[in-house]
């Protein structure tokens, strides 16, 4: 029994790396077509283990020279006091307790959006572990705490706060803003559905230094709530390099393709 434990032990860790190796790979890609870019847009699938490591090594790289970096979250503003706890914290088991002890984080089934997983936490703990290592790291919610309105409501309130957030930044900061992709959005696509925000969180704020890319895989699941949430198969495609655009109309300035995608886990309840 001991060899099996240690054998899956071993499994896990040669995955691990090399997920890393892609998020490493892909954050490079990405970092090459933003350029000079101070405020980077990442529209995600939710629910899966690579996007976090991605964001983990972007904010990473960025920081690595001294560079002040916000990450901005599609969480509950609500959340920010907690956070900033944790962040403050030595990253304990209990500090980690009273994170996901709170009502956010305890979501469970089918009712799950795929926005909260033991992937994010370990994402937050990596950065909590920079951050006290003296990189200028910060880590803060965006999201209206309600969204009674409507989706184009809930776009503008956050659209509102994201901005609020980076002009009240350094002129030598970067933000990195992590959303479902179609908040990431430069314009609504012709032919979406009537539901949809006419204008995304992202067209609203393409007056600042904006970078808009669009997250997306060559294989493997994501996790999404249509009649209920559950994890859903993405359409194999062939390996491709990075795609740039710059017409008027454009949805995103980049599209980057991982090589695959899996379903994150989901917190423990």
């Amino acid at each position: 029994m001991r060899s099996i434990f240690r054998w899956t032990a071993a499994l896990m860790l040669v995955l691990g790396m090399a997920f890393s190796a892609q998020a490493d790979d892909t954050a490079a890609q990405i970092r090459q077509h933003a350029a000079d870019h101070r405020m980077l847009v990442l529209g995600e699938y939710h629910g899966t283990r690579q996007t976090p490591l991605l964001v983990r090594q972007l904010v990473d790289d960025y920081s690595r020279d001294g560079t002040p970096v916000l990450l901005a979250l599609e969480l509950p503003r609500a959340e920010n006091p907690s956070l900033r706890d944790y962040l403050d914290s030595d990253g304990s088991p209990a500090a980690r307790q009273r994170l996901q002890e709170r009502a956010y984080w305890t979501v469970r089934d089918d009712q799950h959006d795929g926005r909260r997983s033991r992937d994010m936490l370990a994402m937050i703990e990596s950065l909590r572990a920079l951050q006290a290592q003296g990189r200028d790291i910060g880590i803060v919610g965006y999201d209206v705490d309600r969204s009674d309105d409507g989706n184009q409501a809930r776009d503008e309130g956050m659209a509102i706060e994201v901005r609020r957030l980076y002009q009240g930044l350094p002129d030598t900061a970067r933000m990195v803003v992590l959303s479902g992709n179609v908040h990431a959005m430069l314009q609504r696509p012709e032919g979406a559905p009537p539901e949809m925000q006419m204008q995304p969180m992202a067209s609203l704020l393409r007056d600042l230094d904006l970078y808009s890319v669009r997250l997306e895989a060559l294989r493997g699941q994501f996790w999404a709530c249509l009649d209920r949430c559950k994890a859903l198969p993405l359409r194999d495609q062939v390996a491709r390099a990075p795609q740039a655009d710059t017409e008027a109309g454009r949805q995103y300035d980049l599209w980057a393709w991982m090589p695959e995608l899996s379903v994150g886990t989901l917190v423990d309840p």
